[in-house]
């Protein structure tokens, strides 16, 4: 099969196209689901694997790709599925090939009425952010919610996921074309990243938002903190702009606010934690939202398998919004 493989850690420029051996060989029958991929999603982890930068790293060769959608091929008895269901699938690694084995808790159903390119945008971003703002957020309903990247796969996903739990959302964009994505995800207001404290102040009079999800970092970090409204929570979920910020406690004691980590993944595969059946149960969370309309991945491009490395480098330079995808 074709698959697109990092030869070397050099970054999105590593990535070749080659073929490799199918996906269901050396892969067990008994415990393993072969999906046929039919759109596979690009996220921010598979840059930094490019660079051997993330907490997992393969050696190379290897193929990345953590979220697909397709059709299954082959299913172990008792595992819920069988050869043709629509599924969604979280194979953490192998997801830019024409398929891919995947661990059956890992595998989800895809109902028949939401589109390949939407079912593939949803396992890590929707669930991801689904952790970050109802188990490390606690989110109520009429709450404010403050979004960094905005216009990005997981900003997309935050919005609507608040938008859908009933909160008020405010967008940070870097341009005016991308706060048209964050208003179309659903946004309420969408203010510029240079002075969005001021703008954020002007829009919440003074009181400040109850949740900041940051996937950004950076240099943005302390003035999200002193946007916070007393007792506010700041989620702290990734750092695309390259930087990790540091915390001066005081101000959380003085504030009584809270940063509070993101780790969707160490979540559920810790030791202490809840297993990998967490993941159905956020996905079925997910299911009627799907179905009312409330969540609608926003999906920014689609490219063939061949054109891999161009879209790692798209997602790595912050020149895409929503979701880029491949299909091979």
């Amino acid at each position: 099969m074709r698959a697109a493989q990092v030869t070397r850690l050099d970054g999105p420029t590593s990535v070749e196209v080659l073929d490799v051996p199918d996906a269901a060989e050396g892969a067990d029958p008994a415990t393993t689901v072969v999906v046929d991929v039919a759109a596979a999603g690009i996220c921010y982890p598979d840059v930094l694997l490019t660079r051997g930068e993330y907490q997992m790293k393969p050696d190379p060769p290897f193929v990345p790709g953590a979220e697909v959608a397709g059709r299954v091929r082959s299913a172990p008895g008792g595992s819920g599925f069988a050869p043709g269901d629509r599924v969604a699938a979280f194979p953490v690694l192998g997801g830019f090939a024409e398929a891919v084995a995947v661990d059956p808790a890992l595998v989800f159903p895809l109902p028949d009425d939401v589109t390949w390119s939407a079912g593939a945008a949803l396992p890590m971003n929707y669930l991801t952010c689904h952790f970050a703002l109802r188990e490390r957020g606690r989110l109520r309903e009429g709450e404010t919610v403050l979004v960094h990247g905005a216009a990005g796969g997981v900003g997309t996903a935050a919005v609507q996921l608040a938008k859908a739990w009933g909160a008020r959302v405010l967008a940070v964009t870097s341009t005016d074309a991308k706060a048209d994505v964050a208003r179309a995800a659903g946004a309420d207001d969408v203010v510029p990243s240079d002075g969005f404290r001021d703008a954020v102040a002007d829009l919440t009079s003074g009181r400040g938002v109850d949740v900041v999800l940051d996937p950004v970092g950076g240099d943005r970090f302390t003035d999200s903190l002193r946007s916070l409204a007393p007792g506010g929570r700041l989620l702290v979920v990734g750092f695309t702009a390259g930087s990790i910020p540091e915390v001066r406690v005081n101000r959380l004691l003085l504030t009584n606010v809270s940063v509070v980590g993101v780790g969707w993944g160490a979540w559920w595969n810790h030791p202490g934690g809840p297993g990998r059946r967490f993941l159905r149960e956020q996905w079925d969370d997910l299911l009627p939202l799907l179905a009312s309309g409330a969540v609608d991945p926003v999906v920014g491009e689609v490219r063939s398998l061949d054109e891999a490395a161009d879209a790692l480098a798209a997602v790595d330079e912050r020149r895409a919004t929503g979701k880029v995808l491949l299909t091979p």
